[in-house]
């Protein structure tokens, strides 16, 4: 199965589901990214999972080891502004790239909580991005 139908069906699960979906993410806390492609200009959605951290949601731009960052993490960069879907909720945000101890302690918090995180980062030479998503607007934590 290729990388669009598993997002395809991952997210018609999740928003079926209230935000609950089974397999690889059973349990797992998961949101669904909606950015603007940096070249193409085209809307796309990305599940994926997320460290919650004092009203941020952390993402991690793993793409499971790979020695190339996501096509996510490139459409974050040029269009920081975008959208998030948690449970039944949809939210504006404002990506933030973590550095330093910041990114380090986050990444290992993560990585201890699902291990296969950890993993991805052995598999690659790249620093693994850490990217707060941070809620702004209507509906922000305070």
């Amino acid at each position: 199965m290729d990388t669009t139908d598993f997002n395809t069906r991952t997210i018609a699960e999740f928003r079926a589901h209230h935000g609950q979906v089974g397999g690889n993410f059973a349990g797992a806390p998961l949101l669904l990214l909606h950015t603007t492609g940096a070249r193409s200009g085209a809307p796309r959605v990305n599940p994926m999972m997320y460290l919650a951290d004092q009203g941020r949601y952390l993402v991690f731009a793993s793409k499971a080891g790979s020695d190339r960052n996501p096509d996510w993490y490139h459409n974050l960069r040029a269009h920081p502004d975008a959208t998030i879907e948690v449970g039944d909720d949809t939210l504006a945000v404002h990506a933030v790239e973590l550095h330093g101890a910041e990114r380090d302690t986050h990444f290992a918090e993560q990585a201890h909580r699902y291990p296969g995180f950890a993993d991805y980062q052995r598999k690659t030479d790249r620093v693994i991005p850490v990217i707060a998503l941070v809620p702004t607007g209507a509906g922000a934590p305070s």
